[in-house]
């Protein structure tokens, strides 16, 4: 009886988007650009939450964690794809494959806990206003969202100490341009069925129940807004949460998509930019529809450009 030879693969091959041909070099400007969009919007969500008083309020505390969330998750991502684009492939150690994974898979369940928060903050905002503020206390909205990023280390952390006892040998090549957690599977050589039954019982606390939640409370906003007599009450109340109720759907819509999604038999290429609405779309769309949508955050962004004139015309006259 012969023992099998197997070669321990201790690095991985990220194909990318192949067949670019002649649009390398603008794809990786237009995803450069919009990367450096995300942050700058992100980032400008959390300074003026952060500093201006006009945005002290549950509603801007859970968009600054979403916010940052955002930033982080785009940066677990965007950088090393764009090293990948521009090389045609690139190269990246099985630790650094798993740590890449591990981020994104946090980023991802703690946003999706975020948005179920900010969907609890706006149910009770419309439809139980007496007792918003007894219940949206800032100790209350700090345990939800240390929960919500708790969560979503442990359910990461536990999934890549999965993946570390699987072994990996023979093919090197991953179809996409992050380290997913379907591709990262279809690499091992040996029993993933541990793995995938953790990924199976935990997805429905990630995503499902989650998502289930959203559905309820909006169903109870939407009957609520119904019931307000004048027309201006009713636009008023949808418009402090149509902007959550879009980055819910696209948030949600893409993920969904792909992981309760039928993995045999799907087109690589259709995952791949499906992925892309996730790590890049959302990120960016999130701080524009909550800028172009709110008039708050507006107003303290004019504010916090008056403050800067205002000190670098007095740095300058000294």
């Amino acid at each position: 009886m012969f023992e099998e030879n197997h070669t321990v693969i201790t690095q991985f091959i990220v194909l990318g988007f192949q067949n670019l041909y002649g649009f390398k070099i603008p794809f990786f400007i237009f995803v450069f650009s919009l990367y450096v969009i995300t942050l700058s919007g992100n980032f400008l969500i959390v300074l003026l939450v952060s500093t201006c008083h006009i945005l002290r309020s549950p509603m801007y505390f859970f968009l600054c964690h979403l916010s940052l969330c955002d930033a982080l998750l785009s940066t677990s991502i965007v950088p090393k794809m764009l090293h990948v684009v521009l090389e045609d492939g690139s190269t990246i150690s099985l630790s650094g494959c798993l740590t890449q994974f591990q981020m994104f898979g946090w980023c991802c369940t703690a946003e999706c806990y975020i948005l179920t928060v900010m969907s609890y903050d706006r149910y009770l905002a419309i439809c139980n206003p007496l007792h918003y503020s007894s219940i949206m206390e800032f100790k209350f909205c700090l345990n939800l969202v240390i929960c919500s990023w708790v969560l979503g280390f442990i359910f990461a952390l536990i999934t890549r100490i999965l993946l570390c006892r699987l072994e990996f040998c023979n093919r090197s090549t991953i179809d996409h341009f992050f380290c997913d957690f379907l591709p990262i599977l279809e690499l091992s050589c040996s029993d993933t069925s541990l793995v995938e039954m953790e990924a199976f019982m935990v997805t429905p606390f990630i995503l499902l129940f989650p998502f289930l939640f959203v559905i309820v409370t909006y169903v109870y906003i939407f009957f609520t807004i119904l019931r307000i007599s004048s027309t201006t009450g009713r636009q008023k109340a949808f418009s402090t949460c149509s902007s959550h109720l879009a980055v819910v759907c696209v948030f949600y819509g893409t993920l969904i998509s792909i992981y309760l999604s039928p993995s045999q038999g799907y087109s690589v290429n259709i995952n791949k930019f499906t992925s892309l609405a996730y790590t890049m779309v959302t990120p960016l769309f999130n701080p524009i529809i909550y800028t172009l949508r709110n008039k708050d955050i507006r107003k303290a962004f004019g504010i916090f450009l008056k403050k800067t004139q205002n000190r670098f015309c007095h740095h300058m006259s000294n």
